[in-house]
């Protein structure tokens, strides 16, 4: 397990440039935020170029930021990753861009069902793919790839996103054994409910407790070169144990079940 005692040490061996996806707010904002607080130089990624400019404008003061617009469920997103980071030295990737829909699976379109596994799962594969090369080749780096508590059962009424973070935690963990002897420290975070801008529209007052996204951000850089996975926050440690050890398999779903039926609004 890695203990940075100064900041330069962090950048030393995470920098100079960190490419945050899904930066626009919540969880992507607190990462860019903590990042530019340690040292590092941003590219920040997300769909929505005014959004991503509040973000970015108050960083530039400490740190040197470069923003783009792009869907990263796009088609050519290997190549407009490549393109993008072409000449910086990115030393760590943070993939938190999600497509979510709370709701019953056939009410939902197969062109949704479709594009979150774009974002969702495609793109940590490309970012994965495209960043860690060149992190292996330098013989360091880090890639955090943010999952969720859904990934530990079936989720229903939020059956293809946690599908999809179910899958990132796979692929997170495989990453974590094939890549750390090769200097590349790889995280999956498996965040419970937080109050980003999504989900309080989605949840509402009456959601369940949240962590702040400064909070969670803060325990998955802790644990950054430590176990593969992480659960950000004590309550959600115990939940967790619960659904994926204690229970039944059958009664953690129906346990998932009941809290996302309320957020889905199903009878």
């Amino acid at each position: 397990m890695r203990r940075w005692r100064t900041a330069s040490e962090f950048v030393d061996h995470y920098g100079p440039w960190a490419v945050v996806a899904g930066a626009s707010e919540g969880l992507g904002a607190a990462f860019a935020r903590a990042l530019a607080g340690r040292g590092l130089k941003l590219l920040l990624l997300a769909r929505r170029a005014d959004v991503l400019e509040e973000v970015a404008a108050p960083l530039r003061a400490i740190t040197e930021v470069r923003t783009a617009a792009i869907d990263l469920g796009e088609a050519e997103l290997a190549a407009t990753l490549t393109a993008l980071t072409g000449g910086l030295e990115v030393g760590l990737c943070v993939y938190n861009a999600a497509l979510s829909q709370v709701g019953p699976f056939l009410e939902q379109s197969l062109e949704f069902h479709q594009r979150t596994i774009d974002v969702n799962c495609r793109g940590p594969v490309i970012a994965a793919r495209v960043l860690g090369e060149g992190m292996v080749r330098r013989g360091r780096g880090g890639i955090l790839l943010m999952s969720s508590l859904t990934a530990l059962c079936g989720s229903p009424f939020l059956a293809g996103y946690g599908a999809s973070k179910a899958f990132n935690l796979s692929l997170g963990e495989a990453l974590w054994y094939e890549l750390g002897p090769r200097g590349v420290d790889v995280l999956v975070c498996c965040a419970g409910a937080t109050s980003t801008p999504g989900f309080l529209r989605t949840s509402g007052a009456g959601g369940p407790r949240a962590m702040t996204p400064e909070a969670v951000v803060v325990e998955a850089l802790a644990a950054l070169g430590a176990a593969p996975s992480m659960i950000p926050g004590a309550f959600n440690r115990v939940a967790a144990g619960l659904l994926a050890r204690l229970l039944p398999r059958r009664a953690a779903v129906r346990i998932m079940g009941a809290q996302t039926r309320r957020l889905a609004g199903a009878p």
